[in-house]
């Protein structure tokens, strides 16, 4: 009679591989994970000795010997147990002393491993004479067998970095491509051991090798890249069809010397269990390579639970990650929006959708998608979980320091991961800590030296700093290095603004145009620079031109975003009408956290304190927990509104709030110094007038080219004023009427400056 599929026989004993059910006179005992393991390494190799050390590299990979000793010893002694066998008088496991164990009966296997091997002329019931798993993974996946001599038992350690290949699809089901690669991803990245190389940097890899970002990693290009990031060992995976079944084989290759350094292969008997075979394999190689044990119990979240169980939805999915690399944030969103259509339970597609919003300066889709993400975290990994976490209280709730929290637990699991270190220096940058910002910058670019995004935030955090050579050194770095990306031409436009290079902006500028999330921001950055030099009617034209651009890609947040910032030019120059016309268009269209922020703010300025209160009040109601909302923005707005009553001592009491964080990043920097600037005005208080207007000037890497920076000079100019130092208040007058030489003449603030000026000749 045949065997079943996936059996084996030896002696009177069946065992079925998949089920790990061993079958004797009508009985089925499931065996526990090691005896079974045991078991199959013995199969494998049929009348030979397994060594005591090949079962610890295979089963325990712990350093701890007495834990192992006692291990290997308690779990043949169970295998025995179920085997009614025992070592006194072996009939089927016999033990060599202090060396190891060899299966004392020959083996039988099913029909379906049959199939998959050459015939054996005269035996009707086909013995097998080499590892029944090693044969039936050679015949169907047409990999090279290695020979046991062959194999190393080199580790590896935390060091360490892999490559990992694209699968070699045997299947020709276009549904596997791409899809088991990223399956595999997200099992070995729960392992804080084991270290992939980003796809980013094995696309520079490829740059550099001259090919393009992208290609296929075959075996012949996947050894080059591996050789050249350094790394110690490469990952191959494949898939085979075998009738309705599919046989996942992964291998482990030192890219130095050609050893394997670890083979795991699984059957899935359809193809809606092949990403739990693909997980059980990855387990396994993963105690091979050198991870303990209880870190792989403890960090093993299955694929089908910390992605999707559905095949066409990881598909999209790693897709839509392959785009992002490839284009920028706004290419992989309808990747991303099919593959939560596929499936409305993938947790990581909801929270890739968020991050690639909030890149995006959609604020209002990134915290929809982020609440949806968190809503469904309970089954993702462990490492996926941190992510959906930070992500959640940085974008949908705003809770900064419980975000902080959250990426320090992440680094203390990933110590390797970049991507908290990132998190953390972009929560001190919104906290107004610019010196830890560039702390955990500085550490992320070392620990991912090929993402375009660490360049810009190191960037930005020294140019923040007033450390500006030492900005445009970290520009020159990822130039030379050949790390592009849409990021960095904002920052390095932000740069060549203060150093004064108008041609390197005006480059930066033209390669701009044209790129979808890209150029509508640059159209607002340069409506900035208008703005800064006082020629309201260009940035006007130019804050149009940025909402068409917006608007056409489907960013409305983004066009209301422009909209918002330009009734904060408007305002404060004096053009009240045409500040509370922008406000109200960009509420219409996108009223999100910062659109609404800014728009209360210039509400409150241009004299609609009924309105901005409404609004702050929307503010205060929907996000209590937010910490700049709470911390900065409500204390600015009502302290404007504190203002326009003539109560100026308010004002300056509401503002305490704001102090401590008030070198926020933002789209509105040093609101509350402004404010408090004018407050001191109101009170004839020069000297702390000027004391917070000349931060401004102090913080010139911060204020880049927001427009209120300009008008401050003005405002120094009124302080000195009112302090009576006419030769300061003069050179000050001066300094802003020679930035605003070319403004438009009519302008309401201008004409005052200039009336003040005359009056002190």
């Amino acid at each position: 009679m045949p065997l079943p599929a996936n059996t084996v026989r030896f002696g009177p004993f069946q065992l079925d591989l998949r089920a790990a059910e061993l079958r004797h006179n009508g009985t089925t005992a499931k065996l526990p994970e090691q005896p079974f393991q045991i078991l199959v390494e013995l199969i494998q190799h049929p009348g030979q000795v397994v060594t005591r050390e090949e079962l610890r590299q295979c089963l325990w990979r712990t350093d701890t010997f007495v834990d192992f000793e006692h291990g290997l010893n308690s779990a043949v002694k169970r295998l025995r147990e179920a085997l009614g066998d025992s070592a006194e008088n072996p009939r089927y496991i016999e033990t060599l002393p202090r060396h190891g164990y060899r299966l004392m009966v020959p083996v039988e296997r099913s029909e379906l491993a049959a199939a998959a091997a050459p015939a054996i002329p005269g035996s009707p019931i086909r013995k097998v004479i080499v590892p029944i798993l090693v044969l039936l993974v050679a015949a169907v996946i047409g990999g090279t067998l290695y020979l046991r001599s062959h194999r190393t038992t080199t580790r590896l350690t935390d060091k360490d970095t892999i490559v990992l290949s694209d699968f070699d699809n045997k299947t020709g089901d276009p549904v596997f491509d791409d899809t088991l690669k990223q399956g595999l991803a997200v099992q070995l990245e729960q392992s804080p051991f084991l270290a992939l190389v980003s796809e980013r940097k094995v696309n520079e890899t490829l740059k550099l090798m001259g090919r393009p970002a992208g290609d296929r990693l075959t075996p012949e290009v996947i050894q080059e890249v591996c050789q050249r990031t350094g790394s110690k060992a490469m990952l191959t995976g494949s898939i085979a069809g075998l009738g309705s079944q599919y046989v996942i084989g992964l291998k482990a290759v030192n890219c130095t010397t050609g050893d394997v350094l670890a083979e795991a292969q699984e059957q899935a008997a359809g193809k809606e269990t092949v990403l739990r075979a693909l997980d059980n394999a990855a387990v396994r190689l993963r105690s091979k390579l050198g991870e303990t044990l209880s870190s792989v119990q403890k960090y093993a979240t299955p694929v089908e639970e910390a992605t999707t169980p559905s095949l066409e939805a990881l598909k999209t999915y790693s897709l839509g990650l392959k785009t992002r690399d490839a284009r920028g944030e706004a290419a992989p969103l309808p990747f991303y929006k099919r593959a939560v259509e596929l499936d409305p339970n993938f947790a990581m597609a909801y929270a890739a959708t968020s991050v690639a919003y909030f890149n995006l300066n959609e604020f209002g889709k990134a915290s929809e998608n982020a609440r949806k993400a968190f809503e469904l975290r309970e089954n993702v990994s462990e490492r996926e979980q941190f992510y959906i976490e930070a992500n959640y209280y940085l974008t949908a709730t705003g809770e900064l320091e419980k975000a902080a929290q959250t990426d320090e637990l992440w680094r203390q699991t990933y110590p390797r991961d970049d991507s908290p270190c990132r998190d953390l220096g972009f929560i001190y940058a919104h906290l107004g800590n610019w010196e830890k910002a560039l702390e955990e910058f500085q550490e992320a670019l070392l620990l991912e030296p090929n993402h375009v995004v660490n360049y810009g935030n190191l960037s930005i955090a020294y140019t923040a700093l007033n450390r500006l050579d030492e900005a445009d050194a970290v520009y020159k770095q990822a130039k030379e290095r050949k790390v592009e990306g849409e990021f960095l031409l904002q920052t390095g436009y932000w740069l060549a603004f203060l150093q004064g290079d108008t041609a390197k902006m005006v480059q930066l500028f033209s390669a701009a145009m044209g790129k979808p999330g890209t150029e509508d921001l640059f159209l607002a950055t340069l409506a900035d620079t208008e703005g800064w030099y006082g020629q309201l009617k260009n940035a006007r034209d130019l804050t149009r031109r940025a909402m068409d651009s917006a608007q056409h890609n489907d960013a409305k947040e983004r066009a209301a975003d422009s909209q918002a910032a330009a009734a904060l030019r408007e305002v404060e120059s004096g053009n009240q009408e045409q500040a509370r016309a922008d406000a109200n268009a960009a509420l219409k269209l996108g009223p999100n956290r910062d659109v609404r922020a800014m728009a209360a703010l210039a509400m409150a300025r241009a004299g609609d304190t009924a309105r901005a209160e409404n609004l702050a009040s929307v503010l205060d109601k929907t996000l209590p927990l937010d910490t700049l909302v709470q911390r900065y923005w409500l204390p600015t707005i009502r302290a404007a509104v504190a203002l326009q009553r003539k109560d100026p001592n308010r004002a300056i009491e509401l503002l305490k709030m704001a102090r401590p964080i008030e070198l926020q990043y933002s789209n509105a920097i040093l609101c509350p110094v402004y404010l408090r600037g004018e407050a001191y005005l109101t009170l004839h208080d020069g000297n702390r007038a000027a004391a917070e207007f000349q931060k401004f000037i102090d913080h010139r890497g911060l204020v880049r080219n927001f427009p209120w920076g300009a008008l401050a000079r003005l405002g120094l100019a009124r302080a000195y004023a009112v302090q009576g130092n006419t030769v300061k208040a003069r050179a000050a007058y001066q300094d802003f009427l020679t930035l605003w030489k070319d403004a438009d003449p009519d302008i309401p603030i201008l004409k005052q400056a200039k009336a003040e000026y005359a009056k002190l000749q």
